[in-house]
């Protein structure tokens, strides 16, 4: 029987197989019973702490419901709080150990959140790193298994820089899990050759493959999902926005593209996403760029194909059951 209690969790690399799918199925447990209206307040007077040294809106909303869900309260820390400014990690672990059952942190390295672990006496979660961002894989395959029933011989592709947290993960989640992967961009975009070799290895186990394409095309031919993440970052200089479009524009995912997957193709995205011109970062891209989108169409984004919305519902289902599991 799988036991996740007192655990921490900062990477899938840290966990078994039969691990994830307990998550995966302690989440669809929790989300039926909060469907059907049945109270899960299993952790009734805890309480935990959410570090957001970055910004989010599923993230936030996810632990701060599933925290309430759970029965218990929720304290956010963001930029008024002292944490690596006059306080540092390890003393902050150990103080706020002394006052919450958890720990949540969002922010740049994952030195930062395995530091954090560390010192902590409570049990940490990783919300997002620049290298690691493992709740998002758990409500994306979550949101597979719904689709599909399964998540083994899935075909998976994922468009676009994959050298960084979403591509990182989703890579080991799929070796993990017995997902066929595909990483389609560029080579410089490709991901660090450490963690492709450790992917390998792990997928061979698992009865799958780990793959890498430069062309489009050929990439999504046999894929299932087509999954793709923002190109850049709000902050990154203008330079690096026309160098990323001018690279990564031939593996925006239109309709042509989803036209040549296979006939049960979805389509996933983490969001926040740039297909359109009604936010303020999409209009400026406009302007900036002269197109209509960057990583995903529009067409696209609104199909039947999209399940985007079921999959950022998930991230507070999955977020739960970490929560419920490792305490």
């Amino acid at each position: 029987m799988v036991n996740l209690k007192g655990r921490d969790f900062l990477k899938l690399l840290d966990f078994t197989s039969e691990e994830i799918e307990y998550l995966l199925e302690l989440a669809a447990d929790l989300k039926a019973k909060k469907k059907a209206g049945i109270p899960h307040r299993m952790h009734e007077g805890k309480n935990v702490a959410l570090i957001f040294e970055k910004t989010s809106t599923r993230t936030r909303c996810s632990f701060e419901v599933g925290a309430n869900d759970l029965g218990m309260g929720s304290t956010y820390l963001a930029e008024g709080s002292q944490i690596g400014k006059k306080e540092s990690i390890a003393d902050t672990a150990r103080v706020l150990s002394g006052m919450f059952d958890g720990i949540e942190y969002r922010g740049y390295g994952q030195e930062l959140v395995e530091e954090l672990a560390k010192y902590a006496s409570v049990p940490v979660w990783n919300g997002l790193t620049n290298e690691f961002h493992p709740t998002q894989i758990l409500a994306d395959f979550l949101t597979i298994k719904e689709q599909f029933g399964h998540l083994k011989g899935i075909n998976f592709v994922y468009m676009g820089d994959a050298r960084y947290n979403m591509g990182n993960s989703l890579m080991v989640g799929c070796a993990k899990m017995g997902i066929n992967f595909t990483a389609c961009a560029p080579k410089k975009y490709f991901p660090d050759h450490d963690l492709v070799d450790t992917c390998k290895a792990i997928a061979k186990e698992n009865g799958c493959e780990i793959k890498f394409s430069e062309n489009p095309t050929e990439a999504v031919k046999d894929a299932n999902v087509i999954y793709t993440d923002v190109w850049v970052s709000m902050g990154e200089p203008m330079e690096v926005w026309k160098e990323r479009i001018d690279d990564l524009m031939p593996y925006q995912v239109n309709q042509k593209l989803m036209d040549a997957a296979a006939d049960d193709v979805v389509f996933m995205h983490c969001l926040p996403a740039y297909h359109d011109h009604k936010t303020k970062v999409g209009k400026e891209i406009g302007e900036r760029f002269g197109c209509d989108a960057l990583e995903v169409t529009d067409e696209v984004f609104e199909s039947e194909r999209s399940i985007v919305f079921r999959e950022a519902e998930n991230r507070m289902h999955t977020i739960k059951a970490v929560m419920a599991a490792t305490l």
